[in-house]
C-alpha cells in the first residue's frame, strides 16, 4: 500500500539574484514493506527530495501526499511528529542524555509515562541489535555504528511507519554500513516499514528493493 506519493513535484531554489529548479515534476509512490535507495551526484536534488518528504518544506509545485493528504494542507510539525521519522548521517543524539533517555525522548514528548517509555526503549534497543547494557551509557561512549543504531531506535520510538534516512552510513566503515543496512531491511521486510535511504554508496544501494536515481532533476526507477 502506498504511504507517500509524489505528484508532479517541482522545487525551485530562490535567491536574491536567481532561481534554480532542482526537481522537475517528479511523480512516484512509496509503499510499506519496501526499502528504496535514492542515488545521485552531489547537487542532484536527492536531499531536497527527502526534505520535502520529511515535511521540512513543501514543493514549489505539485504535492507530497501522505495517506491521501497533501503536506501543503496539514500542520507540518504534527506531520513530522506523527507520520515520518528521519535518520541523519551525524546521528544527532543528545550528548548529555543517556542512550535510554535519547530513545525515550520522542515517546515522552507524546505524553508517555517514563516507566512505560523506559520499557519500550529497552525493547527497541534490542530490536536494533544492541545489548541492554548500553542503555545507561552516553553517546560518546559508543562507536559510530552503535550510535547510529541508537538513532534508529529513537526514530522507531516515534511509532511512525515511514523511515527516511539521509546518508545514514556516511560516517561508518563498510562492516558497520552493511550491518546497519541489514537492520533497515529487517524493519521493512519483517515489520512493514517504508524505508527511504539517500546514499552515495552504489554497492549498498544495490541491496535495496528498489533503486531510484535522481539525474537532472528527474527521478528514474532502476528496478
Amino acid at each position: 500500500m502506498s504511504v507517500i506519493e509524489l505528484q508532479d513535484v517541482k522545487y525551485v531554489y530562490q535567491s536574491q539574484y536567481r532561481s534554480q529548479e532542482v526537481l522537475h515534476g517528479i511523480s512516484y509512490s512509496f509503499e510499506e514493506g519496501c526499502v528504496y535507495a535514492i542515488l545521485g551526484s552531489s547537487g542532484s536534488g536527492k536531499t531536497t527530495l527527502l526534505s520535502l518528504m520529511a515535511g521540512l518544506d513543501i514543493p514549489t509545485e505539485g504535492h507530497v501526499m501522505c495517506e491521501g493528504v497533501s503536506t501543503a494542507d496539514i500542520d507540518l510539525e504534527k506531520y513530522r511528529r506523527e507520520r515520518v521519522s528521519v535518520i541523519y548521517q551525524d546521528f544527532r543524539l543528545f550528548p548529555m542524555l543517556t542512550v535510554a533517555e535519547n530513545v525515550m525522548y520522542p515517546m515522552e514528548l507524546k505524553g508517555m509515562k517514563p516507566a512505560i517509555a523506559k520499557k519500550h526503549a529497552t525493547e527497541l534497543i534490542k530490536k536494533v541489535g544492541l545489548p541492554e547494557s548500553v542503555l545507561n551509557r552516553f553517546p560518546a561512549m559508543l562507536s559510530g555504528g552503535e550510535q547510529q543504531r541508537v538513532a534508529i531506535a529513537r526514530a522507531l520510538g516515534m511509532k511512525t511507519k515511514i523511515l527516511l534516512a539521509d546518508e545514514p552510513t556516511g560516517n561508518l566503515d563498510s562492516k558497520n554500513s552493511n550491518m546497519l543496512f541489514g537492520v533497515l531491511m529487517d524493519l521493512a521486510h519483517k515489520d512493514g516499514y517504508c524505508v527511504v535511504v539517500i546514499t552515495h554508496d552504489e554497492e549498498l544501494g544495490k541491496r535495496a528493493d528498489k533503486i531510484l536515481r535522481i539525474h537532472d532533476g528527474e527521478l528514474v526507477d532502476q528496478g
